[in-house]
């Protein structure tokens, strides 16, 4: 039993070393995730053109979590790390300045999605998260909480509100609650903030996606094409993914992700080098 355990571990540290990133993926993620000086994210302008690039972007991962960052992008360097006091950080008040930029001029898509993770999403891949997250009305009695039902409810009659009307009017009005419940909606792809306030005191403005984004949460994908697409995506910027890693960046379970890197490779997007590890068939072509 002991040996057995031994030879288990030894595989994870074997699999680890034989996945690592080599030097040419590495640069090319640097160029398309604006993880270099020269690429680095100061501007809503260029926010919003960086994750049209990349497709989609987590808001405050950092070096130790894979997959384009709108946070690594503004420090503009691979091994950014974000510090326990963010408050002083400069970095991480201008990537927080931009995602209320971001918010606010609604070309971007915006909220807390699988597993809870705030991500901007460019318009061209909303209908395909949609497709895997998103809910169908009919659905909606079935599968959403009581509390956000009835937060729904008051949105799709006030149209938007700030934080604290809608716990008042929804009548759910404990905050761990409230909190929950617009997280499930939120990764739902059904509500999303729409703008922040500062003063009398901070507040997000709530709104119904399909306000700001009818064309994109209308459309339907199937979802074996969403997969498809959302697997795209990551691989055009990462150049290589490893096992494990399109599920950890974008909520996808691992075998569905799979399925999604498989579907390139049969298409001829990309090859399979190994179990798991999959790469751009045309190469990688690093500054």
């Amino acid at each position: 039993m002991l040996r057995a355990g031994k030879d288990k571990r030894r595989t994870k540290k074997e699999q680890r070393i034989k996945t690592h990133i080599p030097d040419d993926i590495e640069e090319h993620r640097d160029e398309r995730w604006c993880r270099e000086a020269t690429r680095q994210v100061e501007t809503v302008l260029h926010a919003e053109r960086f994750i049209e690039e990349v497709g989609f972007a987590a808001g405050f991962t950092d070096s130790r979590r894979p997959g384009p960052s709108l946070y690594v992008a503004v420090c503009g360097r691979r091994d950014a790390v974000l510090p326990s006091n963010v408050q002083k950080d400069p970095e991480t008040s201008l990537t927080w300045e931009l995602k209320d930029e971001i918010m606010g001029r609604g070309k971007v898509y915006y909220a807390k999605l699988a597993r809870g993770k705030p991500m901007f999403l460019a318009p061209r891949m909303i209908p395909y998260f949609h497709a895997i997250w998103g809910l169908r009305r009919s659905d909606e009695k079935r599968r959403l909480s009581k509390h956000a039902r009835a937060i729904l409810k008051v949105l799709r009659k006030e149209w938007e509100m700030g934080t604290s009307d809608l716990r008042d009017e929804s009548g759910v009005t404990d905050r761990a609650t409230f909190t929950r419940a617009l997280d499930e909606l939120q990764a739902a792809m059904i509500v999303v903030p729409t703008a922040a306030a500062y003063a009398p005191k901070f507040t997000y403005i709530w709104s119904l996606g399909i306000d700001r984004f009818p064309d994109e949460l209308s459309k339907r994908v199937r979802r074996e094409v969403a997969v498809r697409e959302i697997a795209r995506a990551f691989l055009a910027g990462a150049g290589m993914t490893i096992p494990g890693e399109l599920a950890r960046v974008t909520g996808l379970s691992r075998p569905e992700a799979g399925r999604g890197n498989l579907a390139l490779v049969a298409e001829g997007y990309a090859i399979m080098l190994e179990r798991g590890v999959y790469k751009l068939a045309g190469g990688v072509h690093a500054p």
